[in-house]
Order: structure tokens, then sequence, then C-alpha cells
């Protein structure tokens, strides 16, 4: 009977070295070079290469909404995310116009989107913005075809949470639909008219005295984020995805946020202005997306169509910002696509 255990464990030894053995010839089998012909010279760096397993690679997006440009901005960006094969896709809200109370406009608007995403080769996680979920029959519209509007996962051991910021939010104006129609109609009959009347909308008191509103939180979601956080305290990183940058102007709930994540490696990423910046507060990284197809809401550099390519690595995040116009497929650059991104004729 010994003699049986002491051969079946000389087995069990030999297999896992024989695993070790091919496990460590297949990774030195994946560079090889003519050893021979460049014994004491090569025409390569010493770096090593940028392959390790548990790196990965995803991409974010901005708004699509709030004024989507008749270009298809968004359409045009979908098969040129393809082209990089991310290995998944989040947003930070606004993916429809909305602003309807009518469930069947809602799940119109909706269909389209997901149709769109259809496109797309990986999987695309969605954050809610204003226009998403703009009233109560528009987060029920949500619910039912979504879920919760606040969700977390892991993935290769990092946090991404998606919060909901458009809780107990500023009231729109109660034409806000009608104003929407008529400025993405002007685009295409009046484009000089629909930059008026965009300006006027963004100069409006209302709307002003809305974007610089402080965002508050719910007990409900803030007892949710601590629970997340407590079952979940040893991650890589945490990666946290709103629709509304609520940094710019703080409440004492997202403040409560702040504090829970005191210690932890966490990166924030927002939407909503449709103009792309970056912040870093006590050595905190935040950073507001542009948009992909959204209107333009004010001038400046931050004024571009772009996607954010993150290579998550054993020391933080890479980042890495792509503007739209300059990705181009193997065949070259077709140059039909500018009109999707030079809005201003340039």
């Amino acid at each position: 009977m010994r003699v049986i255990e002491t051969t079946t464990i000389l087995v069990i030894t030999l297999l896992a070295l024989g695993c070790a053995t091919q496990e460590q010839t297949s990774q030195a089998s994946a560079f090889s070079y003519e050893s021979d012909r460049l014994a004491s010279a090569q025409p390569w760096t010493a770096r090593d290469f940028q392959n390790n397993p548990n790196d990965f690679q995803f991409m974010i997006v901005g708004d699509r909404t709030g004024g989507a440009n008749v270009q298809g901005t968004f359409q045009t960006a979908l098969p040129q995310i393809n082209l990089l094969q991310p290995e998944f896709v989040i947003n930070v809200g606004d993916l429809i116009e909305g602003y309807s109370d009518q469930p069947a406009e809602l799940n119109a608007e909706w269909n389209e989107v997901d149709s769109m995403l259809g496109e797309l080769d990986m999987r695309f996680f969605k954050t809610p913005g204003n226009h998403d979920i703009a009233n109560t029959t528009a987060k029920e519209v949500w619910r039912e075809r979504y879920g919760a509007t606040y969700y977390y996962f892991i993935y290769k051991d990092v946090l991404f949470m998606v919060l909901d910021t458009e809780y107990n939010r500023p009231a729109p104006p109660p034409d806000m639909k009608e104003k929407l129609e008529l400025y993405n109609r002007l685009q295409v009959e009046d484009p000089a008219k629909a930059q008026a009347m965009l300006a006027e909308f963004m100069s409006d008191e209302s709307v002003i005295a809305g974007l610089s509103s402080p965002v508050e939180f719910d007990e409900q979601q803030l007892t949710w984020i601590r629970q997340a956080l407590a079952k979940h305290p040893d991650v890589k990183w945490t990666f946290l995805f709103m629709h509304e940058p609520c940094w710019e102007n703080p409440s004492a709930s997202f403040q409560s946020i702040q504090a829970m994540l005191k210690g932890r490696k966490h990166t924030m990423f927002a939407g909503h202005l449709h103009y792309y910046d970056y912040d870093n507060i006590d050595g905190v990284e935040y950073i507001t997306m542009g948009p992909v197809g959204a209107s333009f809401h004010k001038e400046g550099p931050g004024n571009v169509d772009h996607i954010m390519w993150v290579t998550m690595t054993d020391h933080g995040p890479q980042m890495g910002n792509i503007a739209l116009k300059g990705l181009f497929d193997r065949k070259g650059l077709d140059p039909s696509m500018f009109g999707a991104y030079d809005r201003k004729g340039q």
C-alpha cells in the first residue's frame, strides 16, 4: 500500500514539474531570434516586452447626446473602437436625448442605441446621465431594461463602480424635449441658428445654476458605496464612473464618498460638460470626458471628440486620449470622416 502511495506522489510531482517546465518553455518561446547571426549584438533595445498577463485594456467614451450632432460622430466612432479591440468599453452617461415622459418614445431611443452598440465586438457598460433618466418615467424604463442605476463589477482584481448622480437634481426647463428637437432639426436646416440657440440656452441663468448645483447622493446609495468598498478592500485599483463631475462643486454627500475612498488607490471619471478637463486633487485624478457626438458647450482645447484608452498595470492605470479624427483603419485616411469631427469647418 505504501509503495502505491509513494508511486502516486512521484507521478503527481513529475506532472507538476512537467507543467511548470512547459509553462517556462511556452513563455520563453514567445520570442526567438537568429542567435547565430546576432550573437554579439542585436538591433533592438534591452527593454522587456510589455506583456504582463495581469495587465488589461479598456476604453472610456463620453456623451453622445445633449444635442447629438447630425454628422453621426457616435456611430462613426463604433467601428473605430473595434479597430483597437479593448477588452470592454464604459461610458459616462447620456446615450439618448430623453426628456420624454412617454415610455414608447424612450424605448424607441434605447432600441436605436442598443442597435448601434450591437456593432461593437466587446461588452459595453452604461452609466446613467441626465438625458437617460431625466424623470420618473425614464428611470422606470432604465430599470426595466438595464436593472439598477448604480452598480459595480470586478475585473482582474480591479473594482469598477458606476454611480447615479441624478438623484434629486434641479428640474429641467418644462419645454426641454421640444428645445432639443428644435435644436437637432436646426442642425440640418440652419446650422448657424442652431449654434445661436445653443449659446442662448447655455447662457440661461437656470441652466448655469443647474450645472453648478452640487450633486447630492441619498443615504441608500451612500450605504451601498460603503458596503461595496468594505467588501473589496484589497483590490488593485478602484475606478468610479458618474455622469456629473461632482468634484467641481462638492456636496457634503460627495465629500463623504471621498472620505470613504481615502487611502485607497482610485480614479474618478465623469462627463456632462461636453468638454475635456483634468484635475488632480490631493493626489487623486479626476477626469471629465469630452463628448463623442454631443454638442460642444464652450470654446477651448477641451472641445474634442475623443476616446480614452486605459491600460491597467500593476503600478496603476496608464491613460491616453485619442482624438477620433486621428484614428483610421488599414486602408488609410478617409476624408469623408472629417465631417463627423470638424464641426466648425476647420
